[in-house]
């Protein structure tokens, strides 16, 4: 018998993520902020829709969250019809919105006060990802609640593991933004050059994903960012926020972000494009313009 389960977010990562509790025998109360995202989960999957993340969490051991930033977990937590509000004791709340640490040690400390438990709760993998049920989750919290979450969460992720106390998920998924910023660029100039080379950038990349130079952004985005198709995946706008939050770490623990911060600034040239909504992959587009 699986777990009384809430997912508070139907986007692109919630809505499937969502759907593979239901499929691993949850029981699933969603809430959506667009009541028709919500009555269209519902038909697909089941499970039961909600007016308020307060309702939906109502009895709920465990409560996902999949928002959009930092505020938006302060209002489905602590606002007026908020989680916080009717979970019960000892429930457990999943956050896998990317947020500040700030936010998340904040949660986790009302929460701990409620005698709630709260793990911040980052993935990655992207929308493929959530679909597929195969999610990287870095996690930080209390390492009793992440033990009991684990096997619940691993209805939609392939990866799973505690970095540390509250806080630590996020600081992770930061390292996870810093370094995918420049693989992207990397791999954008690689194939931008060898375009301009003559090569056969098929054949190149068929030998130079063999060796050293090989990374998941290459195995998995070579082929579109070749064709210039950006429709799909992380999209820029997100992007830019994320490492906008890891410049605001940056700051506070004096780490030294040069590259970051040049390939953020090609991610804004990418919006002046027009390219608010491509995924990250779209770095090649400003070296590809006429």
């Amino acid at each position: 018998m699986g777990s009384k389960t809430a997912f508070i977010g139907l986007g692109n990562m919630g809505y499937p993520m969502a759907g593979h509790l239901v499929k691993a025998g949850h029981e699933v109360t969603v809430f959506n902020r667009t009541v028709t995202k919500a009555a269209a989960w519902q038909e697909e999957h089941g499970g039961q829709t909600a007016p308020t993340p307060a309702e939906a969490a109502a009895g709920a051991e465990f409560i996902f969250l999949c928002v959009g930033n930092d505020n938006d977990v302060r209002e489905v937590c602590i606002g007026a019809d908020g989680v916080f509000s009717t979970a019960p004791k000892g429930a457990i709340i999943i956050d896998h919105t990317t947020t500040s640490a700030i936010v998340a040690r904040e949660m986790s400390t009302k929460a701990a006060e409620l005698g709630l438990y709260f793990l911040d709760a980052p993935v990655s993998g992207g929308q493929a990802g959530a679909q597929n049920g195969v999610l990287t989750v870095m996690t930080g919290g209390d390492d009793v609640a992440f033990n009991k979450a684990e096997p619940v969460i691993a209805a939609f992720a392939a990866s799973i593991k505690l970095l540390g106390p509250s806080g630590y998920g996020q600081l992770t998924k930061m390292v996870n933004q810093i370094c995918i910023a420049g693989l992207v660029q990397g791999l954008s100039e690689g194939i931008h050059f060898a375009k301009r080379a003559g090569l056969n950038v098929e054949e190149v990349i068929g030998v130079i994903s063999k060796g050293a130079a090989s990374s998941w952004q290459m195995v998995n985005r070579w082929e579109t960012m070749n064709n210039n198709k950006f429709d799909f995946g992380f999209a820029v706008d997100w992007m830019r926020k994320d490492l906008g939050i890891a410049f605001d770490e940056a700051q506070l623990n004096g780490a030294s972000l040069p590259v970051t911060r040049i390939v953020d600034g090609y991610y804004e040239e990418v919006q002046a494009m027009g390219g608010r909504r491509w995924d990250t992959s779209s770095l090649i587009a400003r070296l590809e313009k006429p």
